[in-house]
């Protein structure tokens, strides 16, 4: 079996001209040396920067598939389950190869999802060396990580503007880099997201507010934050704990993860 993937990896030829519909998957195949052949992406693909000077195809993350078809791909890789069946069968029946890739979120997880990029990628050996470097680094970033004698409960909270507010619960991938960087989720009721409220907010009584960068400029600020509702009853309040991470950072779950688990590591603690 194993003779037989080899042979057949083998057979695909390198892609010359590529569509990347994550920005994880982006950023994984400029790790891996393919950049260069990138010709769109999609609107959360930021980084590198030559990635984000690419055009995009896709509008607030919804998916244009006339837009994808106009830069004549010879491979598309997007998130598993991103595409409608219909979208497949459409790509499909122009010929253009589809890879989707299942994100796991956890380290396991992220150096499969690069040895799947560089499998679709037809770079099997320099996939190896990416992963085996990543993995590397992620133990280096462990063995380093500040603690104190509290475990510190961090909640997460996605927003953008007052009127979209979410918390991420338990097996979400903010709660998998949150564990890894020490911390623990001030969620743990639910799984992924739900709305945020007052309520629930100062139940988890969290020692730090986590939110994007974007996030926090979208609510008006550090300030405007500990202004909130139910925010100056909770640990962070007291403290104006509130911290922000570069989004496409603290989610990549790739070739970044361990500058995530050191950046959010050292915010925390």
């Amino acid at each position: 079996m194993t003779l037989w993937l080899t042979v057949i990896t083998a057979a695909i030829a390198q892609p010359k001209r590529i569509v990347t519909l994550s920005g994880a998957i982006s950023e994984t195949v400029s790790a891996l040396g393919l950049g260069k052949n990138i010709v769109a992406v999609d609107v959360t693909s930021v980084y590198p920067e030559a990635i984000n000077r690419l055009p995009k195809v896709s509008r607030n993350r919804a998916l244009s598939v006339e837009s994808i078809l106009s830069f004549h791909p010879d491979l598309i890789l997007v998130p598993d389950g991103d595409l409608s069946k219909a979208h497949l069968s459409q790509f499909k029946s122009m010929g253009v190869r589809v890879v989707q890739i299942r994100q796991e979120y956890s380290v396991a997880g992220a150096l499969k999802f690069i040895r799947q990029i560089a499998a679709a990628l037809a770079m099997n050996e320099k996939g190896e060396i990416v992963a085996r470097n990543a993995e590397q680094e992620i133990k280096k970033a462990l063995n380093e990580l500040k603690k104190n004698q509290k475990l510190q409960k961090v909640l997460f909270i996605y927003a953008r503007g007052t009127g979209t507010m979410n918390v991420a619960g338990k097996g979400s991938s903010i709660d998998a880099i949150i564990q890894l960087a020490g911390g623990k989720n001030a969620i743990q009721e639910f799984n992924e997201f739900k709305p945020y409220t007052t309520e629930a907010l100062i139940k988890s009584n969290p020692d730090v507010i986590l939110m994007f960068d974007f996030g926090v400029s979208s609510l008006g600020g550090k300030d405007a934050i500990l202004k909130m509702p139910g925010v100056k009853f909770t640990n962070a309040g007291k403290n104006k704990k509130i911290i922000e991470m570069d989004g496409p950072l603290l989610i990549n779950f790739s070739t970044r993860l361990a500058e995530a688990i050191r950046a959010l590591n050292a915010k925390i603690y």
